[in-house]
């Protein structure tokens, strides 16, 4: 019980939406599915695997969101809105851990033994998120919405794209005093291949700028060249 409080005033915290505990606790469709992911996760670990993966089915078809028996989740773990969600068998999931719809928390293949991720404590995954992979996202990380993350990501971090890359570590703080990630900015985060696109199409502006320039000031000149370069092409 004292687990289900704990959750319970997480999703308080973390939801301003949330009204009372009670509320909570009735019509939350990812306690739901974590009270339902409890009672599979004891039976698959006492090796009643067919009876767990029925009540995890159950729990799927209740709320949208599979959570396979076989994964290991922490403390205080909330699920904001849920629908699309998808844990893998052997996914880790640490305490105080907040993930939004969509995220996938899968493998890359039909390997054997670890295949699935693990998150560290103080986790954020932004709706839609993919991570796939037997690698770590370290303590304090913050993944962005739509992100596709298929290597480690050091903790304190920031990661954004598709694949993913880190655009923040320890750039600014992410555990305050309550013990969550309470900034969840989800907008005013960079595309590092945007950037990159971004500053190559400048440098073409800027070419294509001296190039008319000279085009105006030498006239034969750049006409001469042109059609050296012209002949060099048909040749």
């Amino acid at each position: 019980m004292s687990r289900l409080g704990e959750m319970l005033g997480a999703y308080q915290k973390r939801d301003p939406a949330a009204r009372s505990k009670l509320e909570i606790f009735l019509l939350y469709p990812g306690v739901n599915a974590t009270i339902h992911y409890r009672v599979a996760h004891w039976f698959y670990k006492h090796n009643f695997k067919f009876i767990a993966r029925a009540i995890s089915q159950w729990a799927r078809f209740l709320t949208g969101i599979e959570i396979h028996p076989g994964a290991t989740i922490g403390r205080r773990f909330v699920i904001d809105h849920g629908m699309g969600i998808v844990i893998g068998e052997t996914a880790e999931i640490g305490d105080d851990c907040l993930i939004y719809h969509g995220v996938t928390l899968g493998g890359t293949g039909k390997e054997k033994g670890k295949r699935h991720p693990t998150l560290g404590n103080n986790v954020l995954v932004g709706n839609g998120a993919r991570i796939l992979g037997p690698f770590k996202v370290g303590d304090n990380s913050r993944i962005a919405s739509g992100s596709v993350v298929l290597s480690e990501v050091p903790p304190n971090s920031t990661v954004v794209g598709v694949p993913a890359q880190v655009v923040k570590i320890n750039g600014q703080p992410v555990q305050h005093q309550g013990g969550y990630v309470d900034e969840v900015d989800q907008v005013h985060i960079t595309d590092p291949v945007e950037d990159e696109i971004e500053i190559l199409n400048r440098r073409i502006r800027e070419l294509e700028t001296d190039l008319a320039r000279c085009r105006r000031r030498h006239p034969d000149h750049v006409h001469t060249a042109d059609e050296a370069a012209d002949d060099t092409t048909k040749e």
